[in-house]
């Protein structure tokens, strides 16, 4: 990844990975903001003290966490508590800001969510994220962080994620999985790929994520569409990526699983 404006504390490394400098933080907020380019990049499981924000400008980030996969959204955030091993990749032609917050900052949820970012709170750290490094300390950086920090707080959050599991099988399900959303194979034809039962595949994914095979698929599903969806991209195209035969068999499925059709949970997000 490359470094975005004065901020020297991100780095590149040859395999790929980047850094932030956790115990050199000077204050109790931190904001970089990173672009990438024609490759989708990451970063393998790690943890550190302070809380993070990824705050998704263009592209997607994927997080994942000890059993639980979250996408953030597009215009919102991902908070990750501080001390909670996760991974991170952005995708290609990504442009995503981190904000990293002390642990006793702010009261922000002990647990991973979605998090609406508003108008004033994503230019708050935009202009954090722009500032040289020396700027971070000045009175005028401060009385920023403590406006920040108020708003932070006050974001509405959401729990939509996708429970996974690193039994090597399973692995191989949920990865086929998300790289293509629209496969329709069911729990038998992958319990003959993964040599095994339906009957002990329905059982495994139940033990690992809590949920049905049917229930856990569509769970994924859902989670692309609200990627898809507020990105830009058309009920018809969302429901054509996912492979539902009529656009309305996707509507239904959405409303029954967020309470109201895309229409209007695209309108209130706005």
């Amino acid at each position: 990844m490359r470094k975005s404006g004065q901020d020297e504390r991100l780095s590149t490394h040859r395999q790929g990975a980047w850094t932030f400098e956790f115990d050199k933080m000077e204050a109790r907020v931190a904001a970089v903001r990173i672009r990438t380019e024609a490759l989708a990049e990451g970063l393998p499981a790690h943890q550190h003290p302070q809380g993070q924000l990824a705050m998704v400008l263009r592209g997607t980030v994927a997080c994942e966490v000890p059993g639980a996969l979250w996408m953030a959204p597009l215009h919102g955030g991902l908070w990750i508590p501080g001390g909670v091993p996760h991974s991170l990749r952005v995708s290609a032609e990504g442009n995503v800001c981190f904000l990293f917050v002390e642990d006793a900052a702010a009261a922000m949820p002990k647990t991973c969510c979605s998090l609406s970012v508003s108008p004033l709170l994503r230019e708050l750290i935009l202009y954090l994220a722009a500032l040289p490094e020396g700027a971070q300390r000045e009175p005028q950086a401060l009385r920023l962080h403590a406006v920040l920090l108020d708003q932070l707080a006050r974001m509405p959050t959401e729990a939509m994620h996708l429970p996974v599991s690193e039994e090597p099988r399973l692995r191989r399900l949920i990865d086929a999985l998300m790289r293509d959303p629209a496969d329709r194979t069911t729990a038998a034809q992958w319990a003959s790929r993964l040599a095994m039962s339906e009957r002990t595949l329905t059982r495994l994914v139940q033990l690992e994520t809590g949920m049905s095979f049917g229930r856990w698929s569509q769970r994924l599903r859902l989670i692309v569409a609200l990627q898809w969806l507020t990105s830009g991209l058309s009920v018809q195209q969302v429901a054509h990526g996912l492979g539902y035969d009529s656009v309305s068999a996707f509507i239904a499925m959405f409303r029954k699983a967020m309470g109201q059709p895309p229409a209007r949970y695209l309108a209130r997000r706005r």
